[in-house]
């Protein structure tokens, strides 16, 4: 029996995402939501996201669908597992109709994982930060900054991220080298 599917991918010209990113463990994101607002971050909105992540030969796959939204995001990426700040080469795309790409992923793919989480956003000085409550794992705050293969630019946003870390005192022996996908669920 054969089963067609058509699926509606979006490739637009920035789908290739390079970044600079770092992930902490935290106690409390209300402390965290304080410093924030008296350093003058501005809040984006919260979303509800559901990542499947799917074994690949190398790097990461997953699938991004949001609460309430009608599109999906297809996530290829390969990151360094250490803590503290890390390049990310991610590739992005945006997909019409979730439900055939899944099916498909599904049926070709292995399963790996489902991470669900509700995530704040909020925008500093070019640096995106995410508050993460993410099921069975706990609390998370992330920064991400877009950077370029330029060696010094990189270096630069490491450094930033170090600072931002300093500022909002988050402890460098929570920094989580690992991908949600990649922890233990309690």
């Amino acid at each position: 029996m054969r089963v067609d599917y058509t699926v509606k991918i979006e490739a637009h010209h920035s789908f290739q995402h390079k970044m600079i990113e770092l992930k902490a463990r935290v106690g409390n994101h209300e402390i965290l939501r304080k410093k924030l607002s008296a350093l003058g971050a501005q809040y984006v909105g919260t979303l509800r996201q559901t990542d499947l992540y799917f074994k690949v030969p190398e790097g990461r796959l997953k699938l991004r669908e949001i609460e309430d939204e009608r599109t999906a995001e297809l996530i290829y990426y390969e990151r360094e597992n250490i803590p503290g700040p890390k390049r990310d080469d991610a590739f992005i795309l945006k997909i019409q109709e979730p439900e055939d790409l899944k099916k498909i992923l599904k049926k070709i793919l292995t399963l790996l994982t489902r991470i669900e989480k509700v995530r704040e956003i909020y925008q500093y000085q070019g640096t995106k930060i995410h508050l993460d409550t993410v099921k069975k794992l706990g609390k998370f705050v992330e920064f991400e900054r877009r950077t370029s293969d330029n060696s010094k630019v990189v270096k630069n946003d490491r450094r930033i991220l170090e600072k931002l870390m300093e500022k909002l005192k988050i402890d460098p022996s929570n920094l989580e080298p690992l991908s949600y996908s990649d922890l233990p669920q309690t």
